[in-house]
């Protein structure tokens, strides 16, 4: 489990640099034009985005398939991630295509396809896990994690067919060459402009979070931990015990997806009050679920712990990290409504403020208190994110002091 998620911080460093901020400017953008009934430059729009998400991914891939080895070495500080990598590598351009698809549905403001294949490429990588696993097990065969990272490209592939085939269903036959036509090419400029910032904004961010992530371990074994213990302690957190936590962000993620198009639109018309009542009502019912997050977790994290994962420890850190529900909910949306107002700056500043403390807690607290030194570091980097937040968008609160409001509500 702690080789398998070691891949990530890779995995979403390709995906920052191919598909997230192109696939927020594809949704800020279409969300404009279809207010303004441009539905024309709606297609375009992800055209354009598309080929180039695309182009990136494609380089990408190559680059991650070709430096796995050194990549896994060097950075990873774990050897036996080069062949996790080199499969991953191959679902880099097939996430790339849905992405940027379902940005285009997401600026509609029509969840149901987006959600559809979430659930699809879910399905199709649970089912391939299993059937590869079966098989294994079958000719006597030990499985490795690497099963796990062809499930990844399984359901990025599955995604990616069913997304193509439902946006050529919705647009009919089209024209590419009306589509490579050099006056379109402002599009392409515009997705840039906007994007840009956003993926180096996203790209620095990740980076330190990989920082972070890949250190973990290394700095558990400075506790003391073998290498054996420093991973297996790591992937339990990160693998068994913040999927769980994550598991009811699930609603607070799908409200930031659609905030984003929405705050855009009401503060591209100056409709003020449309983005009060949207900040106000997503802070009461973040709190309400994280408060409720919080209970739930701390008063069963152990039965949980045992009885998902048949864990003690994911058990005791379910406890410890049920205390970052509500600051965790509140971050996600209000960053989703800062992009939406275009202060992507903002969004960056203060989302680089909670991984340094995070950081700093990895690499001076873990080798003198072991892992409960980050569960502190997560616990302090997420109360200071909401703190900050919550301030930057004070102005569109209805109380002027914004602590006070939010336990008021």
């Amino acid at each position: 489990m702690g080789i398998y998620q070691l891949i990530f911080p890779i995995y979403v460093i390709c995906h920052s640099l191919t598909a997230a901020a192109i696939q927020t400017s594809i949704s800020k953008y279409v969300a404009e034009y279809v207010s303004a009934r441009d539905y024309s430059s709606s297609k375009k729009t992800l055209y354009m985005g598309l080929t180039l998400s695309l182009g990136l991914s494609l380089l990408v891939s190559f680059t991650l398939f070709t430096f796995s080895g050194p990549i896994a070495r060097y950075i990873i500080l774990e050897e036996r991630c080069a062949p996790l990598l080199r499969i991953l590598a191959f679902s880099i351009p097939l996430g790339s295509v849905h992405a940027c698809i379902c940005g285009y549905y997401y600026g509609l403001k029509k969840t149901s396809l987006p959600a559809i294949t979430q659930l699809f490429e879910q399905i199709i990588r649970v089912a391939g896990v299993y059937f590869i696993y079966q098989v294994i097990i079958a000719e006597g065969n030990t499985p490795s994690p690497a099963i796990a990272v062809v499930g990844i490209a399984l359901g990025e592939f599955g995604s990616m067919l069913y997304s193509l085939t439902a946006i050529l269903i919705r647009f009919g036959k089209i024209n590419i060459i009306s589509m490579k036509s050099r006056s379109n090419f402002r599009y392409l400029k515009d997705i840039v402009t906007f994007s840009a910032p956003l993926m180096a904004n996203r790209v620095i961010i990740n980076l330190l979070a990989s920082a972070e992530a890949i250190y973990i371990p290394n700095r558990l074994q400075a506790f003391g931990l073998t290498v054996s213990q420093a991973l297996s302690v790591y992937g339990v957190l990160t693998g068994m015990a913040l999927p769980l936590i994550l598991f009811p962000s699930a609603i607070t993620n799908s409200v930031a997806v659609i905030l984003l198009p929405t705050i855009a639109e009401a503060h591209s018309g100056n409709r003020i009050n449309t983005i009060k009542k949207a900040v106000n009502q997503t802070l009461r019912y973040c709190i309400l679920l994280g408060a409720a997050s919080t209970a739930v977790f701390f008063l069963f994290g152990e039965f949980m712990g045992n009885f998902i994962f048949g864990s003690d420890l994911a058990g005791s850190f379910i406890i410890t990290l049920s205390f970052i529900c509500p600051f965790l909910y509140i971050t996600s949306t209000f960053s989703s409504i800062l992009h939406g107002l275009g202060k992507t700056g903002l969004s960056f500043i203060i989302n680089i403020i909670g991984l340094s403390i995070r950081i700093i807690f990895v690499f001076f607290v873990i080798p003198s208190f072991g892992i409960k030194g980050y569960l502190w570091g997560l616990l302090i980097s997420q109360l200071v994110l909401t703190l900050l937040n919550v301030l930057a968008l004070r102005e569109y609160l209805i109380y002027s002091n914004p602590i006070k409001a939010m336990f008021k509500k």
